[in-house]
Formats: structure tokens, sequence, C-alpha cells
């Protein structure tokens, strides 16, 4: 019998977006000094950079770019992004309002790429996986600690809309057979990344989102040491046969970046570094482009 999803919570804890901005070179001297800071002096954001005790309230973040890894969503304005700004706030008119005053402040040289979502309860999460999956997680961390940013936006197929939420919930457990574990679930799969990646999802406002968004703007923070546990844990997630969760999942491009503290530090000039197709971060193709 199929369950209605009416009993899944519309409530919205907070709204976020992701600035993603592609600079001409021509034009970066001129983005640098756009009243950029001064607008979320003025909103009465918090830099994450330095965040306090956890996630600011109203927060902002500036990311330089490292690279990015194509995904099965072809999105050019992601892939080949030269910084994301990222702003978030219990209150939506204050991310729109950034949002909107940011893209008329750098008009014309750029025209910017919004992901945008909300935070709401969690769906599938008992007071058991609460313990196992956020008791223990990594709060934001300063950004000299925790340089690494990874924004991988993502979307779920039509059939897995198709099924009711409790079917749904299955897919982030572990599956048994006659006592015997046949596939971890999207908790044991991801389980490593628990105590060492930050993370952070946006949801989009409806679900499924309409043609042309993500469902989910998946996030993630971490330490140069706890990199590759990053990349493991997005091999594991992958991996169909561990999760079968993934046959229903598209990814958008895997974006990484460097956590930086000010607005101009996003425009610097890095010297000896052309345009190239070089190493994946995940084994595949990676585009960096300056």
């Amino acid at each position: 019998m199929t369950q209605p999803n009416d009993v899944l919570s519309t409530e919205v804890l907070r709204h976020g977006a992701y600035i993603c901005l592609t600079a001409p070179p021509d034009a970066r001297r001129h983005l640098a000094g756009a009243a950029v800071p001064a607008l979320a002096t003025r909103l009465g954001l918090r830099n994450e950079f330095d965040p306090g005790t956890g996630h600011p309230p109203d927060a902002v973040a500036f990311l330089r770019r490292v690279g990015a890894t194509p995904g099965t969503i072809a999105d050019d304005e992601l892939l080949r992004a030269d910084a994301i700004v990222h702003v978030a706030s219990s209150r939506a008119p204050v991310v729109a309002e950034f949002c909107a005053e940011a893209t008329r402040l750098l008009a014309p040289a750029i025209k910017p790429r919004v992901l945008a979502g909300v935070v709401r309860p969690k769906d599938y999460t008992s007071a058991a996986m609460n313990q196992f999956a956020y008791a223990h997680a990594v709060p934001q961390q300063p950004g000299a600690a925790a340089p690494n940013a990874f924004l991988l936006p993502m979307s779920k197929t039509a059939a897995w809309w198709s099924k009711d939420w409790m079917e749904r919930h299955t897919y982030f457990l572990p599956r048994y057979e006659h006592g015997r574990m046949v596939s971890q679930g999207h908790a044991l799969a991801s389980a490593a990344g628990i105590a060492c990646l930050m993370r952070r999802t946006y949801k989009h406002g409806t679900s499924p989102a309409p043609a042309g968004s993500y469902d989910f703007v998946t996030y993630f923070e971490c330490a140069d040491a706890d990199v590759p546990t990053f990349h493991e844990v997005c091999a594991a997630l992958r991996d169909v046969a561990r999760n079968p969760e993934w046959e229903f999942v598209r990814e958008g491009p895997c974006w990484q970046g460097r956590r930086v503290a000010t607005w101009t530090e996003l425009f610097d000039e890095l010297p000896g570094e052309p345009d190239r197709l070089g190493p994946g971060m995940s084994g595949v193709p990676t585009v960096r482009v300056r």
C-alpha cells in the first residue's frame, strides 16, 4: 500500500544560495573592487572563514576555484566557475537581496549562476540514526583549519520520486537477507566522513525540482588530510552494490575550491596556470580554468 508523502515536513529552517562566478581575466581588477563586502556588512552576514561556534546564523563565504569534474548532468556555468560565494540566513529576504544586489554589482562583466535551496527538518532520521550520523558530526571549522570546499549538486530520477516515502527510507539503511548484510545503504557507505567532513545540504523548494534545477545542492569542507576521505565516501556512495540509492541519482559537476577570507582574494592572479584539462579529482578529467 502506497504511503502518502504529506507526512514529510514542509518547514523551512534556513535559506541559502551558492553564487557561481566565471570571471573574464580582463575584468578581474574591476570585479575585485565591487562593493560585495559592503553588501555583506549591511545585511549583517558573518564570514564563514571565521565561523565562531558552528554555522553562523547569517553567513557569507568566499570560495576560490581549484578544479571541477563533469557529472552526468551538464552544467558548464558551474563546471567553469572561477569562484563561488555562499550566502545563508533563516530569513529568505536576506538571501534574495544579497543575490539580487550582487548580480547588479557584477553586471555586465558577470552574469552569476545561482544555486539556491532551503534546509528542512530531517525526514528519515530516527533518534538512533541522529546519534549515529549527526551527534558526532564535525561542525564548521575556521578556513585555515579546513580550507577545502566541495560543491556537488544532484537530482534524483523520476523513478525515485514515484516511490513513497517509506520505500525511499529503506535506501538509507543497510539491507539484510537471512541475517546477512547484502548492501550498506547510504548511512554506512558514507560513515567514514561523519567525523571529518563538514556537510551541508540545501533542498529545492519543491520535490522534485523543476527542469533546469537540482533537487539537492550538497557541500562539504575538510582539512587537507581528509580530502582522500571525501573521495572515498563519494566512491562508496556511487557504488550501487554498496549503496543501491545511487541508481536513482544524477550528479552535476563536482566543483572543488579553497576557502579564502576576503572577496578580493577570489580574483588574485595565479601565475603560470594556463587553461587546461588536467588529472581529475576522482580519476577523470578535471577542468581547470583561470
